[in-house]
């Protein structure tokens, strides 16, 4: 079955008023009409003006031709206007749309992807397919009225010369664009990807130049960004050679176009059926026309570029989020007293499960910690369990979660409205304590104008440890009922990643709001009601893509007895300094 256009699919983000398009249309048609019409008149003025006749008959075409030449340029500029101003409007929409859609479906397209390509798609492909509008569309449409208006004023001095035109129109409104169509179908897939790679490893080298070359890698990754450019570069080489052989094939439909008016109109006028002066405006009229059809060629590849930028944009996000409809909300089981119910639930990516048969009652003040090794499956079933993946089997139930990533982003603004995220009526008062609950007061004295102070783009002045605790703090000010926090000790000294978990543990005994905590760091685990260890049984540890289970679970200190895995990792732990 074939598979939907992707563009069609993007058009309705775009929410574009066709009365605004329709205005550009008509708007770029007068502009051209103005330039076939200047043709026209000046042609008929020239060749009747050799006739020499009374002044006054030639005044009309005169102010006509001044008319048509400066409506020329007054209605070009209020047809890029009109046209940029949907092509803005529309790009700004999509934008709007397109974050909504990602916030409120599944993480599934985007975790995958690396930072620059996912901002190469919402950023340099979101601009390509608002432009299928001013680009694409709006010439088109100027195009086939200009032409169809064309072709009715040179037939009617001389009908057959009209037909001539039309055939020649077509051949350089049709065939052009569709050679040029077909030859950037491979090309503009190839420089999409090529782009995404640029940005990506680009981004890769301003934010992590320093680390690169202390390991040694920033020649290795400065060689993959020149192949990169070149493979960009290749490509659009290849755009202008078939752009080249579009326009000639453009450029040899309007020569024909002259021939034929001439081998048509000369007999004509021999024959007294065309007047001379008439003469001149069947023949150089279609040297006017074809600056319509000019533009055809390359909005054939804006559209291919903009169906290849919708396809891109539409990887990120699940059928359903593209009809604009609201997601489904989350089931609730039965009234057990629970905020939020796991019943045998398996997660993983892409029909793959890392982890399944999870059984889980989150209740109001409660405090739960997930163990287990690196790549276990601990992150995957927080991203389950905030409904940020769906399930790959069993249920998710009650109110919805917060999930704190490990790497969550923090935004080139101040520190107070970086917490703002959390809850836009966040007060300073309410700031301070969620910062001093965290540890970061000290730090907030030092900063040179407290709350105010600008973090630069990707929290870059901050260490990593504050970065951790400002996320966390963020957690804490929101209004969701569950947490989720992955990684709290992250980055941070024994003592202080102990206290941040004791600290998260006393807030949702206080707040009656339930924690669930990812640690690698076992020691502060004694603070948590139960402790979900996962893991893979010995007999089916190296049976390749096994999912893992919940091998063991209670408090920190039943694990630390039953489990002689557990009790060892927590033995190798560094122990707070007093």
């Amino acid at each position: 079955m074939r598979s939907p256009d992707p563009l069609r699919r993007m058009l309705p983000l775009l929410e574009v008023r066709w009365s605004r398009a329709v205005r550009a249309v008509a708007l770029g048609t007068l502009a051209l009409g103005s330039s076939v019409a200047l043709a026209a008149v000046s042609a008929w003025l020239i060749a009747r003006a050799s006739q020499m006749p009374p002044v006054l008959q030639l005044s009309v075409a005169v102010v006509s031709v001044r008319a048509f030449g400066i409506g020329r340029g007054v209605f070009r500029y209020l047809e890029r206007l009109a046209s940029h101003d949907v092509a803005l409007r529309g790009m700004a929409a999509l934008r709007a749309n397109l974050y909504d859609a990602l916030t409120r479906g599944p993480v599934t397209g985007v975790v995958a992807l690396r930072r620059g390509d996912l901002l190469a798609r919402v950023g340099a492909d979101v601009d390509a397919v608002g432009d299928v509008v001013v680009r694409a569309l709006v010439p088109t449409g100027v195009a086939a009225v200009l032409g169809l208006g064309s072709v009715a004023l040179v037939g009617a001095f001389l009908p057959v010369a009209g037909l001539a035109l039309l055939g020649c129109l077509l051949l350089a409104g049709v065939l052009a664009p569709c050679l040029a169509a077909r030859s950037a179908a491979d090309v503009e897939r190839r420089s999409a990807d090529a782009r995404a790679e640029v940005t990506a490893r680009s981004l890769e080298l301003l934010e992590d130049g320093q680390q690169l070359r202390v390991a040694g890698r920033l020649d290795q990754r400065l060689a993959g960004l020149r192949a990169a450019d070149a493979r960009l570069a290749a490509a659009t080489d290849d755009g202008a050679r078939s752009g080249a052989l579009a326009a000639a094939v453009g450029t040899g439909a309007q020569l024909l176009a002259v021939v034929c008016s001439l081998l048509l109109g000369i007999p004509a006028t021999l024959a007294g059926t065309l007047p001379p002066v008439e003469l001149a405006v069947v023949v150089l009229t279609p040297l006017a026309v074809f600056e319509a059809t000019q533009a055809l060629p390359a909005a054939a590849v804006q559209l291919r570029r903009s169906r290849e930028a919708a396809r891109r944009i539409v990887e990120l996000l699940p059928s359903c989020e593209l009809s604009g409809s609201a997601p489904r909300p989350r089931g609730r089981g039965p009234d057990t007293g629970a905020v939020l119910e796991l019943r045998s639930v398996a997660a993983g990516w892409d029909g793959t499960t890392a982890v399944a048969g999870v059984d889980l009652d989150l209740r109001p003040g409660c405090v739960v910690a997930l163990a287990g090794p690196s790549g276990v499956g601990k992150t995957t079933l927080l991203l389950t369990t905030a409904g940020l993946l769906p399930p790959v089997a069993g249920t998710v139930t009650g109110d919805d979660a917060l999930f704190v990533a490990e790497d969550g982003h923090l935004f080139g603004t101040t520190v107070l409205e970086n917490l703002r995220l959390a809850r836009a009526d966040v007060t300073p008062d309410e700031a301070c304590a969620a910062l001093a609950d965290v540890g970061l007061d000290g730090w907030l004295a030092t900063l040179p104008d407290g709350l105010d102070t600008l973090l630069g783009t990707g929290a870059a002045d901050v260490s990593g440890g504050e970065r951790r605790r400002l996320l966390v703090a963020r957690a804490l000010l929101s209004p969701a009922r569950v947490l989720l926090v992955d990684e709290p000790a992250e980055h941070l000294d024994a003592a202080t990643a102990d206290a941040l978990v004791r600290t998260l543990a006393e807030h949702a005994r206080t707040t009656g709001r339930a924690v669930v905590v990812a640690s690698h760091r076992l020691a502060p685990l004694d603070v948590a009601d139960e402790v979900l260890l996962l893991g893979r049984d010995d007999a089916v540890a190296h049976a390749g893509d096994t999912p893992a289970t919940v091998v063991a679970r209670g408090t920190h200190a039943d694990l630390l007895g039953s489990e002689q895995a557990y009790a060892w990792a927590s033995s190798q732990e560094l122990t707070p300094t007093p």
